[in-house]
């Protein structure tokens, strides 16, 4: 899975057709990788993602680290518009390598990797991952409990010049902060503009891939529903990640995990006390496989939430397996 066995594709027959000679070839720094290699790190950028839907971050994180490294080198040694691709590309792997530090709980590493993806996008003459790499800060902030900072955050990628993806998902971090702080109209306001925004998102280029998450039908809604639970109203938000949370894929195994857990969450709160324990029960298995930091944050809110209730058979039983989900990993 290393970046050697990525590079192995450029001697090729169809590379070598598309004017590319096998790195170490004394003229491959004046020659184009051609498309058949970008298609190829693209492609391997979908399955790293795949791989990080249903693994722990640290099982991905090495090989996103040196693919990234590989694809930023390849772009120094390619001239003109070729180069230009690889260093999008490498942008995007670092970006998701920024990802896979926070929900490994590596915030330092997560926002380093963040700044280096920007580095790298600017160098390709992508000036908008800067404002996006705002959203991904804010969403830091957010899990930190930094209300006022997710919302300032999100704040700074509201151009009009900006695509309408990223605009719609900073305003629905935005939301997200509004609710972080019990404001319950600035958040639908924001998460009206994030929808009327991701409407008119005609999505990816062939060339780049998506920003944000793949795996959410309705991303808006669900995201209503997420933040019903942080304004303090558990039973409509239940409803709606009932519904939502139906939708999912069933591999992608960290999204379910991660929406599910607030599920039960708001179940919990509602006082569904024996209906989020049958929940937690199903989802623990995904939580122990995916070991996502941010997720676990909403698990330890959900096990001081049923823990209130020592006395319920529900709760009783499940208590162990709780306990030992939220263990630390020696």
């Amino acid at each position: 899975m290393g970046a050697a066995a990525v590079l192995a594709v450029g001697p090729t027959d169809d590379v070598m057709a598309a004017g590319t000679r096998p790195p170490g070839s004394p003229a491959f720094g004046n020659t184009a990788p051609g498309e058949p290699l970008l298609s190829t790190y693209r492609a391997l950028l979908d399955q790293y993602r795949r791989l990080g839907q249903m693994s722990p971050p640290s099982a991905v994180l090495p090989v996103m680290t040196e693919q990234t490294h590989a694809l930023r080198a390849l772009a120094v040694r390619t001239g003109s518009r070729p180069g230009h691709e690889l260093f999008a590309l490498a942008a995007r792997f670092a970006e998701y390598t920024g990802w896979l530090f926070q929900e490994a709980g590596d915030e330092s590493a997560a926002l380093g990797w963040t700044a280096h993806a920007v580095d790298l996008a600017e160098a390709s003459g992508d000036h908008d991952l800067a404002s996006y790499a705002l959203v991904r800060r804010a969403l830091i902030a957010y899990y930190g409990g930094e209300a006022e900072d997710t919302v300032a955050l999100a704040e700074g990628a509201r151009s009009d010049r900006l695509p309408p993806r990223i605009r719609g998902l900073a305003a629905q971090r935005e939301a997200q902060g509004h609710a972080l702080a019990g404001d319950h109209d600035a958040c639908m306001r924001g998460l009206d503009r994030a929808r009327t925004l991701l409407s008119k998102d005609a999505g990816p280029s062939p060339a780049a891939p998506v920003l944000g998450t793949t795996h959410l039908i309705d991303p808006v809604t669900m995201i209503t529903g997420w933040s019903l639970v942080d304004l303090g109203r558990p039973r409509a938000a239940s409803e709606i990640l009932d519904r939502e949370c139906a939708r999912l894929p069933t591999d992608a195994w960290r999204t379910r995990a991660r929406y599910g857990v607030r599920r039960a969450l708001a179940h919990g709160l509602a006082g569904e006390i024996d209906h989020a324990c049958t929940l937690t029960e199903r989802l623990l298995p995904l939580t122990v496989n995916v070991s996502s930091a941010t997720v676990a944050r909403d698990l330890r809110r959900l096990s001081r939430t049923l823990s209130r209730h020592p006395r319920n058979r529900s709760y009783l039983a499940i208590a162990p397996h709780l306990a030992a989900a939220l263990a630390p990993v020696p």
